[in-house]
């Protein structure tokens, strides 16, 4: 829509050491070929009309996209590439689902390879009568289909205590929706018999980390899915093929990849990733743990951070809106840093735990102006302001909170159109 004024290699990280690494780290060497990540090059003809196009299934029977399309994730730079995240273009997405091949990752220890044909889900604990389920097993249930997005409680870490990444992608990227189909884990525990007093649930995957979450029962038997399908085609490798838990509206690392063990019991396991990480320090020193429901958020994506506008005039403002505790009830538009609130139109259908793309028609005078997005849910809980949040929160350690960052975000417009990311 309008190019970023910076090439990628500088737009998405600030300035200072990280930006270092990030800049290397964003050297894809996908650049150095003809055709971007996920396509395949051909010659453009200066008139398609008069030459033969591309045979039918010439690609092997599975598709591509256009050459002309580059868009990738980009890994954030921590040490270890194998403990990492990456995250999606946000300000490139169209529409409210997000392409798989862009969703974003967070792996413990790497993405692990897996054969369907010898894969196992151990279900056990308190339960009547413990069962091993293979893959066609799973698939020989009735299944469902529902949109989600999954969101990682680190999504925006590093923005408690000042404006640092530059773009949208850096800021809010660990955010992708997608259409997950899989079997009820309803349906799983009606096989197995729950025994009274089983009121969680440890959920383990495969990978070298062996991750593990403890899941409220009440949770589980709501809406988990033990998920094999994404987006109309089987799970990718790195969204924990062949199968992963899906728990709508839950912090994103409870969503276990590669999903091997189901063990039912009367208490939380206390594992590391519910102990050491995945807890929320308050400003008593106290720290809240099983803060699992993402709360409401909205950012907007286009004008958003390193973005240039070619000057005074029409804009439509874009962006998305999700909750983990139901649908989008309505979302709000500022132009100057909160003062004055507008609402926007809502462009998809509000689905429980599922983003919205919401847009509001600006027209720019040329002066600087600060732009912010509030949502609000079904439930009445109104986005808040980063003030109001760590007022609560307190702030904590060198770089404040870390996790469950859902502040309203701002965007600066100078009168020369560029645009960035401030705290107002």
């Amino acid at each position: 829509m309008f190019p970023a004024r910076a090439s990628r290699r500088n737009f998405l990280f600030a300035a200072g050491s990280t930006a270092g690494a990030a800049a290397a780290l964003l050297s894809n060497p996908a650049t150095a070929q003809k055709a971007p990540p996920g396509a395949e090059y051909f010659d453009v003809p200066d008139d398609p009309t008069k030459v033969p196009g591309r045979p039918v299934a010439g690609d092997g029977g599975y598709g591509s996209r256009s050459q002309f399309e580059s868009e990738v994730r980009v890994r954030y730079p921590t040490p270890n590439e194998n403990t990492s995240w990456s995250l999606t273009p946000l300000d490139k997405m169209v529409g409210n689902l997000t392409a798989s091949g862009l969703h974003f990752e967070r792996h413990h220890n790497g993405i692990p390879t897996i054969d369907p044909s010898r894969h196992l889900i151990v279900v056990h604990g308190m339960v009547d009568k413990p069962l091993k389920f293979t893959m066609a097993d799973l698939k020989r249930f009735p299944s469902v289909t529902r949109r989600h997005f999954i969101e990682c409680s680190g999504n925006g870490l590093t923005e408690w205590k000042k404006p640092t990444l530059k773009t949208v992608q850096g800021t809010h990227g660990l955010l992708s929706t997608s259409e997950w189909t899989g079997v009820p884990f309803a349906t799983i525990a009606r096989e197995v018999g729950l025994k009274d007093g089983g009121t969680w649930v440890l959920a383990e995957g495969s990978d070298s980390a062996v991750m593990t979450r403890s899941i409220p029962m009440e949770k589980m038997l709501s809406d988990a899915l033990l998920a094999y399908g994404q987006n109309g085609e089987a799970i990718r490798p790195e969204q924990g093929y062949p199968v992963r838990l899906l728990l709508p509206g839950y912090e994103g690392n409870t969503h276990i990849k590669w999903l091997r063990r189901l063990e039912v019991s009367d208490k939380p396991f206390m594992t590391r990733e519910e102990t050491s990480k995945y807890t929320d320090l308050m400003a008593n020193g106290k720290a809240r743990q099983f803060t699992l429901d993402m709360d409401a958020k909205s950012v907007i994506t286009f004008p958003s951070g390193d973005m240039k506008l070619p000057g005074p005039g029409f804009y439509n403002v874009t962006g998305l809106a999700w909750s983990g505790r139901g649908r989008i009830q309505s979302v709000d538009v500022s132009i100057d840093g909160g003062k004055t609130w507008y609402p926007a139109r809502i462009d998809s259908l509000p689905e429980p735990m599922c983003t919205v793309r919401f847009s509001f028609p600006w027209m720019w005078d040329g002066k600087p102006a600060v732009l912010q997005s509030r949502c609000t849910d079904e439930t009445g809980y109104i986005q808040p302001t980063l003030q109001q949040l760590t007022a609560i929160r307190g702030d904590n350690g060198p770089t404040g909170s870390v996790y469950h960052l859902n502040a309203i975000q701002s965007w600066g417009v100078a009168a020369d159109g560029s645009i960035t990311n401030v705290h107002a």
